[in-house]
């Protein structure tokens, strides 16, 4: 009779195991049908952990009938005393399912006022967009489930996010290098994942830094929600629900920004006067969505305030100098464009090299016949220096010799640029400016050899 009862619990533990795998292996293969094409690489984000070990052996059944190769990348951040343990099971883990793993080591070094985690979750990023594009992989997989996605609007919730951060993280985006960044198990329960692991009998490894309740997000894992639960036993489904809901309100809010922008945004810059024909909640929504399109976060409630404050009634040249995520935001002839800060003052010698870097960009020389600074003038000593005021310069022959600065001004050159272009001295004659030419009196004439300038300035 216990034998029969044996025999039964079994057969059911069996049942329970192939349904766990079958619901989790459908789930992935539904979303690598609807986001992922056929024949295209995927590389699984492998931290070693229990979600993306699942999302690897899940994708390694999968991902072949349809064509697609699977990669794994491990990000090696070097911050625990189990991280060359961690990284050595996984590539054992990847040679048991025969797919290749590579292992990227990153240094995380701690910064004033910068959160640790925030800081490894970057240089993870950056480590497995370099694999990917280094390799040719199209596709990145992560294992963030339903759970993570409730957490993440938690936080966003304290931080006081907008509908774009509130939307918490999509199941596909491709960012502006191409690469799509791809979570499968989004809808996912953190129930059924340690169900699949179960059935699979999956071995992983636990981050010890995951219990730290020092960190935001494992202080809501581990006392928040808990208690939400029990006021709400689904309230992991809910909030990822609500999430959703906020992902349309998002689009729906590029779409009104796009309408708004139509005709005043050329996809690089946006006119003054578009903030200013519009209400001031629109004019908000219309420069949140500016910076977002060139890759910038959303700026604080107070700072965005004090931006429109300035940028709206701009005009012309308007002196403006917003500091903002690494950038500067100013306005040239009444449009709103991004760049670069002017880099402090430099003065470097040439010795001859074909280039010479500067602190925003490099300058690279050639030799070309009639044209350049003519060599007779490059005898003695050449120097590379940024604008100190009072330079004269002459643009041709028949035209008088006048103050840079109004050349520069007359030749639609904003300002921030006007700043950094760098200037050729020979001795102590202003023999060429970058990005404007070579000073009439000193231009090899035809049949004389010139020393050639390229200006090559550090894409923002």
């Amino acid at each position: 009779m216990q034998k029969e009862i044996d025999e039964e619990t079994d057969v059911e533990s069996d049942v329970e195991s192939g349904a766990a795998i079958f619901a989790l292996q459908d789930a992935v293969r539904h979303s690598l049908d609807a986001h992922v094409p056929a024949g295209a690489n995927v590389a699984v984000a492998l931290s070693g952990g229990r979600d993306s070990v699942v999302l690897l052996d899940a994708l390694a059944a999968v991902a072949p009938a349809r064509g697609n190769k699977v990669t794994a990348i491990h990000v090696h951040h070097g911050l625990s005393a189990n991280a060359d343990a961690w990284a050595q099971a996984c590539v054992e883990r990847c040679a048991e399912l025969r797919i290749a793993c590579e292992v990227r080591r990153v240094e995380v070094a701690p910064q004033p006022r910068a959160s640790l985690e925030a800081l490894a979750r970057h240089a993870r990023y950056h480590a497995l967009a370099e694999s990917a594009q280094r390799s040719g992989t199209a596709v990145v997989a992560l294992a963030h489930h339903r759970n993570d996605q409730a957490e993440t609007l938690l936080l966003q919730l304290l931080r006081g996010s907008g509908p774009h951060g509130l939307a918490a993280m999509p199941a596909w985006r491709q960012d502006a290098a191409g690469i799509a960044w791809w979570r499968p198990l989004l809808g996912m329960p953190r129930a059924r994942i340690d169900a699949y692991a179960r059935a699979r009998q999956l071995r992983w490894s636990n981050d010890e830094s995951n219990d730290d309740t020092r960190h935001a997000r494992n202080a809501v894992r581990h006392s928040v929600m808990p208690a939400l639960q029990r006021i709400a036993p689904q309230a992991d489904a809910t909030l990822a629900r609500a999430a959703a809901h906020q992902a349309d309100a998002a689009r729906l809010l590029d779409e009104l920004a796009e309408q708004d922008g139509r005709d005043a945004c050329d996809g690089t810059t946006l006119l003054c006067y578009a903030l200013d024909a519009l209400a001031p909640h629109r004019a908000r929504n219309l420069l949140r969505w500016f910076l977002r399109g060139h890759g910038l976060p959303a700026p604080s409630t107070a700072r965005l305030a004090a931006m429109l404050n300035q940028l709206r009634g701009a005009r012309g040249d308007a002196v403006i100098r917003l500091a903002h995520a690494g950038v500067e935001i100013g306005v040239h002839q009444g449009r709103i464009m991004l760049h670069a800060a002017p880099p402090a003052c430099f003065d470097m010698r040439w010795h001859g090299e074909p280039e010479l870097a500067l602190p925003h960009g490099t300058l690279a020389f050639g030799h070309a016949e009639g044209s350049g600074i003519d060599l007779a003038q490059v005898a003695g000593d050449v120097r590379i220096r940024s604008r100190a005021g009072g330079e004269r310069f002459q643009v041709a022959s028949d035209r008088p010799r006048r103050a840079l600065k109004s050349i520069l001004r007359d030749a639609g050159i904003p300002p921030w640029e006007r700043r950094g272009l760098p200037l050729v001295f020979c001795g102590d004659a202003l023999a060429a400016v970058a990005g404007l030419g070579i000073d009439a009196a000193l231009r090899a004439g035809p049949g004389r050899p010139g020393l050639t300038i390229a200006w090559h300035p550090r894409p923002v």
